[in-house]
C-alpha cells in the first residue's frame, strides 16, 4: 500500500516546554535490578513490574511483595484479581493471583519476541503474540485454553485492544493490523512508518509509536488509516505510549523522559525530564507510573491533569 505523506498533518517539534520535571510533584523510588514493564492495579493505583527473575508489587510506600519467575518479559495486564505475565524462559502465559502472590496457572502459548511485546485483554479473552512467524493466540482466561490462533504479519509483537478490535503492529513489516474478535481474522491492514512499536487506544484514535521515524501516528479506528502524525525526535527506540486524561503520554529514550501530546491538535504540550534511558509508562486518573531501569528507579507523578497544560 502506497503511503501519501504529504496529505497527513504533522505537528512540528516543540522545543519550548511549558512544564519541567523540576516543577512537577513526583516521588522517585529506588528499585534495584531492572524495573521494566509496568501495570497499574486499578483497585489502589499500586504498580506491578517485571524485574529480572521476578514480578514485583510496589506502592509509593515501598515494595509490597514479589513472585519468582524464570524470566518475566513483555508488558502485563490485570483482569479482575489476576495479573497475567509472560515467562520467556518457558514460553508460557502465567496467571498470578494478586492477593496470594502465587502463580495459579501457566499456559503454553509460545511467545513471539524475546521481550519486547505485550499481552492484551478484550472481548473476554487474552491475546498473546505467540510466534515470530506471525501468530497471535487467543486465550480463554476461564478455561485456560487457546481457543483461536490468528495469522498475522511476521514479528507482530505489539498489541492493544480498543474500539472493539484487537490491533497488532509488525515491527519489521511496517504494518498495523485490525483484528475482529467476532471472526478471529485480520479485517484491515495499513502501512505505518518505520519500525512501529507499542500501541495505545483511546482519546479518539489508535496510537502507533513509529520508532524508526521518531513519530507517533494517529489512526482512525473506523477506517483503520493514519490521519495524522507528530514528530517527536530523530527516533523513538523502546519506551511506551498510552492514552488517558485527554492526553497522549509517550515514554521516550532520547532527549527527555516522556512527552505529552494533544490528541486533537497533535501538538507537543510538554517534554518532561532528562534523558535517562528506557522504561515503561502507565496512566491512571490519580497519576503516572514510570520506570527507569537504567538508573534503578521508578517514579510516581501525581496530578497528571496539571502536566502539559
Amino acid at each position: 500500500m502506497k503511503r501519501i505523506w504529504s496529505m497527513l498533518p504533522v505537528a512540528a517539534i516543540c522545543v519550548w516546554s511549558p512544564s519541567s520535571a523540576a516543577e512537577l510533584e513526583k516521588q522517585v523510588i529506588t528499585v534495584p535490578g531492572f524495573a521494566n514493564f509496568a501495570e497499574i492495579d486499578p483497585k489502589d493505583d499500586t504498580v506491578w513490574i517485571n524485574n529480572q527473575s521476578r514480578v514485583e508489587h510496589w506502592s509509593t510506600k515501598g515494595k509490597l511483595g514479589q513472585i519468582v519467575m524464570g524470566k518475566p518479559c513483555g508488558a502485563m495486564v490485570i483482569v479482575d484479581r489476576d495479573l497475567w505475565a509472560a515467562d520467556c524462559s518457558n514460553g508460557t502465559l502465567n496467571r498470578i493471583d494478586t492477593n496470594s502472590l502465587k502463580i495459579t496457572a501457566a499456559i503454553k502459548t509460545g511467545l513471539a519476541s524475546p521481550g519486547e511485546f505485550n499481552v492484551a485483554y478484550g472481548a473476554g479473552s487474552l491475546w498473546v503474540p505467540s510466534d515470530t512467524k506471525g501468530v497471535i493466540s487467543r486465550v480463554d482466561p476461564k478455561t485456560l485454553k487457546v481457543i483461536a490462533t490468528i495469522k498475522v504479519d511476521p514479528d507482530s509483537w505489539y498489541l492493544v485492544f480498543g474500539y472493539g478490535m484487537l490491533w497488532a503492529a509488525s515491527s519489521t513489516h511496517g504494518s498495523l493490523q485490525r483484528i475482529d474478535p467476532a471472526t478471529n481474522s485480520v479485517t484491515h491492514k495499513t502501512a505505518t512508518g518505520s519500525e512501529p512499536g507499542f500501541l495505545a487506544a483511546g482519546e479518539g484514535g489508535v496510537w502507533v509509536q513509529e520508532q524508526g521515524d521518531g513519530t507517533v501516528a494517529r489512526v482512525d479506528p473506523t477506517s483503520g488509516e493514519v490521519n495524522g502524525r507528530v514528530k517527536v525526535g530523530d527516533k523513538l527506540k523502546w519506551g511506551e505510549v498510552t492514552a488517558g486524561g485527554g492526553k497522549i503520554w509517550l515514554r521516550t529514550t532520547e532527549d527527555q523522559m516522556f512527552v505529552v501530546i494533544d490528541p486533537k491538535t497533535l501538538e507537543i504540550q510538554a517534554r518532561i525530564g532528562d534523558q535517562i534511558g528506557s522504561g515503561a509508562l502507565r496512566y491512571v486518573d490519580a497519576g503516572l507510573w514510570t520506570t527507569e531501569h537504567d538508573i534503578d528507579t521508578m517514579t510516581w507523578w501525581p496530578h497528571p491533569e496539571t502536566i502539559g497544560n
